[in-house]
């Protein structure tokens, strides 16, 4: 329960982060089969799935190491289901992961931004 209450703050950290940086969230936490899209936002005409990660401080793993290519490979797959189903498929992608960071004491955050993660861009999927 904790988790899944630490992984909803962090997406919604996530948003806010997204959105003073003048993209625009347009759906949050949507199942496409099998697969969950974190944040969906629209950075001008581009189409971007975010991944959010949140973590406490004190592990040896960042939370971008978390996204490893399993995942990648689901974001992708689902990312391709939310493009056809909107009619979508003729726009620009990419994949961004955002890395949130709360330390111990409950004091600081620390947001990671990783802009065009990994491959997908122009709708090449795995």
């Amino acid at each position: 329960m904790w988790r899944e209450r630490a992984a909803r703050c962090g997406e919604r950290i996530a948003a806010e982060f997204l959105m003073l940086r003048g993209l625009e969230v347009v759906d949050r936490n949507v199942r496409v089969g099998r697969g969950e899209i974190d944040l969906v936002a629209r950075d001008r005409d581009q189409v971007v799935f975010v991944e959010v990660k949140f973590r406490t401080a004190g592990g040896r793993a960042t939370p971008l190491d978390a996204v490893g290519p399993k995942k990648r490979e689901d974001v992708a797959r689902a990312a391709a289901g939310y493009l056809s189903r909107r009619g979508l498929l003729d726009r620009p992608v990419r994949f961004d992961v955002i890395g949130i960071t709360w330390r111990a004491d409950g004091e600081e955050l620390l947001v990671q931004h990783v802009s065009n993660a990994y491959p997908g861009g122009r709708n090449q999927f795995y």
